[in-house]
Protein backbone atom coordinates (compact mmCIF):
# COMPACT_ATOMS: atom_id res chain seq x y z
CA UNK A 1 0.00 0.00 0.00
CA UNK A 2 1.40 3.52 -0.76
CA UNK A 3 2.17 6.06 1.64
CA UNK A 4 3.05 9.62 1.15
CA UNK A 5 4.74 12.17 3.09
CA UNK A 6 3.85 15.75 2.57
CA UNK A 7 4.50 18.57 5.09
CA UNK A 8 1.94 20.93 4.74
CA UNK A 9 1.50 25.15 5.22
CA UNK A 10 5.35 25.35 3.94
CA UNK A 11 7.08 24.46 0.71
CA UNK A 12 10.14 23.51 2.43
CA UNK A 13 10.90 19.94 3.62
CA UNK A 14 11.57 19.49 6.92
CA UNK A 15 9.06 22.89 7.97
CA UNK A 16 5.42 23.28 8.48
CA UNK A 17 3.35 20.08 9.50
CA UNK A 18 3.90 16.82 8.57
CA UNK A 19 1.15 14.12 7.49
CA UNK A 20 1.31 10.68 5.97
CA UNK A 21 -1.32 10.28 2.88
CA UNK A 22 -2.79 6.45 1.65
CA UNK A 23 -4.89 7.15 -1.30
CA UNK A 24 -6.82 3.71 -0.83
CA UNK A 25 -8.97 1.26 -3.25
CA UNK A 26 -11.19 0.23 -1.04
CA UNK A 27 -11.53 1.16 3.01
CA UNK A 28 -9.13 -1.33 4.93
CA UNK A 29 -10.52 -1.86 8.81
CA UNK A 30 -10.82 0.95 10.90
CA UNK A 31 -8.23 -0.70 13.78
CA UNK A 32 -5.40 -1.12 10.79
CA UNK A 33 -6.27 2.91 9.97
CA UNK A 34 -5.29 3.28 13.82
CA UNK A 35 -2.50 1.01 13.87
CA UNK A 36 -1.14 3.01 10.86
CA UNK A 37 -1.46 6.40 12.61
CA UNK A 38 0.46 4.76 16.05
CA UNK A 39 2.91 3.62 13.73
CA UNK A 40 3.28 7.24 11.77
CA UNK A 41 3.35 8.95 15.18
CA UNK A 42 2.70 12.04 13.21
CA UNK A 43 0.23 14.39 14.63
CA UNK A 44 -2.46 13.01 11.67
CA UNK A 45 -2.67 10.26 9.03
CA UNK A 46 -4.89 10.76 6.32
CA UNK A 47 -6.73 7.76 4.53
CA UNK A 48 -9.00 8.96 1.65
CA UNK A 49 -11.16 6.30 -0.72
CA UNK A 50 -12.59 7.77 -4.36
CA UNK A 51 -16.34 7.50 -4.38
CA UNK A 52 -18.23 8.61 -7.57
CA UNK A 53 -16.60 12.46 -7.98
CA UNK A 54 -15.90 12.36 -4.74
CA UNK A 55 -13.00 11.38 -2.23
CA UNK A 56 -14.46 10.56 1.04
CA UNK A 57 -11.42 11.45 3.60
CA UNK A 58 -10.77 10.24 7.25
CA UNK A 59 -7.81 11.33 9.32
CA UNK A 60 -6.48 9.39 12.57
CA UNK A 61 -4.25 10.88 14.64
CA UNK A 62 -1.71 7.95 17.36
CA UNK A 63 -4.76 8.51 19.32
CA UNK A 64 -7.95 8.17 17.43
CA UNK A 65 -10.29 9.54 14.50
CA UNK A 66 -10.98 13.40 14.54
CA UNK A 67 -14.03 15.26 12.90
CA UNK A 68 -11.50 17.75 11.16
CA UNK A 69 -8.14 18.43 10.49
CA UNK A 70 -6.33 21.19 8.09
CA UNK A 71 -2.84 20.16 7.57
CA UNK A 72 -4.05 16.52 6.52
CA UNK A 73 -6.37 17.58 4.43
CA UNK A 74 -4.26 20.03 2.52
CA UNK A 75 -1.61 17.13 2.09
CA UNK A 76 -4.41 14.98 0.54
CA UNK A 77 -5.24 17.07 -2.16
CA UNK A 78 -1.88 17.86 -2.79
CA UNK A 79 -1.06 14.39 -4.00
CA UNK A 80 -4.13 14.38 -5.25
CA UNK A 81 -3.77 17.51 -7.64
CA UNK A 82 -0.03 15.91 -8.61
CA UNK A 83 -0.53 12.06 -8.98
CA UNK A 84 -4.14 11.21 -9.33
CA UNK A 85 -6.00 14.38 -10.64
CA UNK A 86 -3.98 16.35 -12.59
CA UNK A 87 -6.44 18.06 -14.56
CA UNK A 88 -8.31 18.78 -11.86
CA UNK A 89 -8.93 22.61 -10.50
CA UNK A 90 -11.37 21.57 -7.78
CA UNK A 91 -11.50 18.58 -5.60
CA UNK A 92 -14.74 17.84 -3.46
CA UNK A 93 -13.90 15.43 -0.23
CA UNK A 94 -17.12 13.64 1.78
CA UNK A 95 -15.85 14.50 5.54
CA UNK A 96 -17.09 14.02 9.34
CA UNK A 97 -17.37 17.72 9.30
CA UNK A 98 -19.66 17.67 6.49
CA UNK A 99 -18.22 18.26 2.77
CA UNK A 100 -15.30 20.17 2.28
CA UNK A 101 -13.86 21.76 -1.33
CA UNK A 102 -10.22 22.46 -2.20
CA UNK A 103 -9.00 24.23 -5.15
CA UNK A 104 -5.54 25.10 -6.85
CA UNK A 105 -5.00 28.43 -6.80
CA UNK A 106 -1.82 29.85 -8.37
CA UNK A 107 0.84 27.85 -5.77
CA UNK A 108 -1.64 27.67 -3.29
CA UNK A 109 -4.24 25.08 -1.84
CA UNK A 110 -7.39 26.73 -0.43
CA UNK A 111 -9.46 24.91 1.53
CA UNK A 112 -13.38 25.63 2.46
CA UNK A 113 -13.47 24.61 6.16
CA UNK A 114 -16.57 25.66 8.82
CA UNK A 115 -15.94 27.72 11.50
CA UNK A 116 -16.39 27.06 15.12
CA UNK A 117 -18.50 28.80 17.26
CA UNK A 118 -16.38 30.16 20.54
CA UNK A 119 -18.01 30.92 23.92
CA UNK A 120 -16.06 32.93 26.06
CA UNK A 121 -15.15 31.74 29.70
CA UNK A 122 -13.60 32.61 32.34
CA UNK A 123 -9.77 32.59 32.47
CA UNK A 124 -8.96 29.66 35.68
CA UNK A 125 -5.93 28.63 37.65
CA UNK A 126 -5.89 25.46 35.79
CA UNK A 127 -5.27 27.15 32.32
CA UNK A 128 -2.17 29.60 33.74
CA UNK A 129 -0.61 26.03 35.37
CA UNK A 130 -0.85 24.38 32.32
CA UNK A 131 0.51 27.16 29.72
CA UNK A 132 3.29 28.71 32.50
CA UNK A 133 1.61 31.98 32.34
CA UNK A 134 -1.77 33.24 33.06
CA UNK A 135 -4.30 33.52 29.78
CA UNK A 136 -5.64 37.33 29.51
CA UNK A 137 -8.87 36.01 28.01
CA UNK A 138 -10.31 32.40 26.90
CA UNK A 139 -12.89 30.60 25.20
CA UNK A 140 -14.60 27.24 23.95
CA UNK A 141 -15.40 25.63 21.13
CA UNK A 142 -14.57 22.28 19.83
CA UNK A 143 -11.12 23.27 21.19
CA UNK A 144 -9.98 25.65 23.89
CA UNK A 145 -7.99 28.68 22.72
CA UNK A 146 -6.43 30.95 25.58
CA UNK A 147 -4.99 34.57 24.46
CA UNK A 148 -1.74 35.98 25.72
CA UNK A 149 -0.77 39.01 26.39
CA UNK A 150 2.14 38.85 23.48
CA UNK A 151 3.80 36.99 20.89
CA UNK A 152 6.60 36.65 23.22
CA UNK A 153 3.99 34.85 25.27
CA UNK A 154 3.08 32.38 22.91
CA UNK A 155 6.10 31.75 21.60
CA UNK A 156 7.93 31.38 25.21
CA UNK A 157 5.40 28.97 27.02
CA UNK A 158 6.43 26.24 28.30
CA UNK A 159 3.31 23.84 28.93
CA UNK A 160 2.68 21.52 31.41
CA UNK A 161 1.52 18.51 28.92
CA UNK A 162 -0.10 16.27 32.40
CA UNK A 163 -1.95 19.31 33.52
CA UNK A 164 -3.43 20.55 29.64
CA UNK A 165 -4.88 17.26 29.62
CA UNK A 166 -7.40 18.13 32.36
CA UNK A 167 -8.44 21.70 30.55
CA UNK A 168 -11.92 21.69 28.77
CA UNK A 169 -11.94 21.07 24.81
CA UNK A 170 -10.28 18.41 22.65
CA UNK A 171 -6.87 20.51 21.74
CA UNK A 172 -5.19 23.58 23.29
CA UNK A 173 -4.38 26.65 21.30
CA UNK A 174 -2.42 29.51 22.67
CA UNK A 175 -2.21 32.99 20.52
CA UNK A 176 -1.70 36.43 20.36
CA UNK A 177 -1.55 38.71 18.04
CA UNK A 178 2.02 39.33 16.13
CA UNK A 179 4.36 41.70 14.61
CA UNK A 180 4.81 40.66 10.77
CA UNK A 181 1.52 38.28 11.25
CA UNK A 182 -2.17 38.91 12.38
CA UNK A 183 -1.60 36.28 14.72
CA UNK A 184 0.48 33.47 16.04
CA UNK A 185 -0.15 30.68 17.80
CA UNK A 186 0.96 27.48 19.01
CA UNK A 187 -1.07 24.09 19.27
CA UNK A 188 -0.91 20.88 21.98
CA UNK A 189 -3.33 18.23 21.55
CA UNK A 190 -2.29 15.75 24.48
CA UNK A 191 -5.19 14.73 24.85
CA UNK A 192 -4.64 12.67 20.72
CA UNK A 193 -1.18 11.72 21.94
CA UNK A 194 0.53 14.86 20.33
CA UNK A 195 2.14 16.88 22.56
CA UNK A 196 2.82 19.64 19.92
CA UNK A 197 0.83 20.16 16.77
CA UNK A 198 3.35 21.83 14.59
CA UNK A 199 0.83 23.76 11.99
CA UNK A 200 -2.72 23.00 12.97
CA UNK A 201 -5.56 23.86 10.36
CA UNK A 202 -8.69 23.11 12.15
CA UNK A 203 -7.71 24.94 15.12
CA UNK A 204 -7.11 28.52 12.99
CA UNK A 205 -11.08 27.20 12.53
CA UNK A 206 -11.52 28.27 15.83
CA UNK A 207 -8.72 31.48 15.77
CA UNK A 208 -9.55 32.99 12.52
CA UNK A 209 -13.34 33.98 13.39
CA UNK A 210 -11.87 35.23 16.57
CA UNK A 211 -8.87 37.79 15.38
CA UNK A 212 -10.96 38.37 12.15
CA UNK A 213 -13.44 39.90 14.91
CA UNK A 214 -10.85 41.30 17.25
CA UNK A 215 -8.59 43.12 14.67
CA UNK A 216 -11.65 43.57 12.35
CA UNK A 217 -10.82 42.20 9.30
CA UNK A 218 -11.82 39.37 6.49
CA UNK A 219 -8.30 38.92 5.75
CA UNK A 220 -5.96 37.49 8.33
CA UNK A 221 -2.13 36.35 7.96
CA UNK A 222 -1.54 33.57 10.27
CA UNK A 223 1.94 32.11 11.97
CA UNK A 224 2.00 29.02 13.76
CA UNK A 225 5.07 29.52 15.93
CA UNK A 226 5.83 25.73 16.53
CA UNK A 227 9.75 24.52 16.42
CA UNK A 228 8.74 23.72 12.43
CA UNK A 229 6.87 26.48 12.01
CA UNK A 230 4.14 27.03 9.40
CA UNK A 231 2.60 30.41 7.48
CA UNK A 232 -1.67 30.26 7.02
CA UNK A 233 -3.33 32.65 4.79
CA UNK A 234 -6.79 32.65 5.66
CA UNK A 235 -10.04 34.61 5.37
CA UNK A 236 -13.83 34.99 6.58
CA UNK A 237 -16.78 33.79 4.59
CA UNK A 238 -19.87 33.98 6.74
CA UNK A 239 -19.57 30.42 8.81
CA UNK A 240 -16.78 29.56 6.88
CA UNK A 241 -13.66 30.03 7.20
CA UNK A 242 -10.83 30.01 3.78
CA UNK A 243 -7.34 28.21 4.79
CA UNK A 244 -4.39 28.21 2.04
CA UNK A 245 -0.96 27.03 1.81
CA UNK A 246 1.68 25.09 0.61
CA UNK A 247 3.27 21.78 0.58
CA UNK A 248 5.83 20.20 0.62
CA UNK A 249 6.41 16.38 -0.96
CA UNK A 250 9.31 14.55 1.36
CA UNK A 251 8.51 11.07 0.58
CA UNK A 252 6.89 8.11 -1.32
CA UNK A 253 6.59 4.41 0.67
CA UNK A 254 5.28 1.71 0.54
CA UNK A 255 3.40 0.03 3.54
CA UNK A 256 4.10 -3.82 3.87
CA UNK A 257 2.77 -6.05 6.41
CA UNK A 258 0.54 -9.54 6.15
CA UNK A 259 -2.79 -9.73 5.42
CA UNK A 260 -3.55 -11.31 8.52
CA UNK A 261 -2.43 -8.43 10.39
CA UNK A 262 -4.60 -5.91 8.94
Amino acid sequence: MKQYIVDAFTDTVFKGNPAAVCILDAWIPDATMMKIARENRFSETAFAVQEGTMYHLRWFTPGGEIDLCGHATLATAYILFHFYEKDAQEICFKTLSGPLTVRREGNLICMDFPAYSLMPVPVTDAMAGAIGVRPERAYIGRDLICVLSDEAAVRNAKINQQKALDLNGLLLHITACGKDYDCVSRSFAPKLGVPEDPVCGSGHCHMVPLWAAILGKNEIKAFQASERTGVLYTKMKGSRVELAGKAALYSIGELVFPMEVR
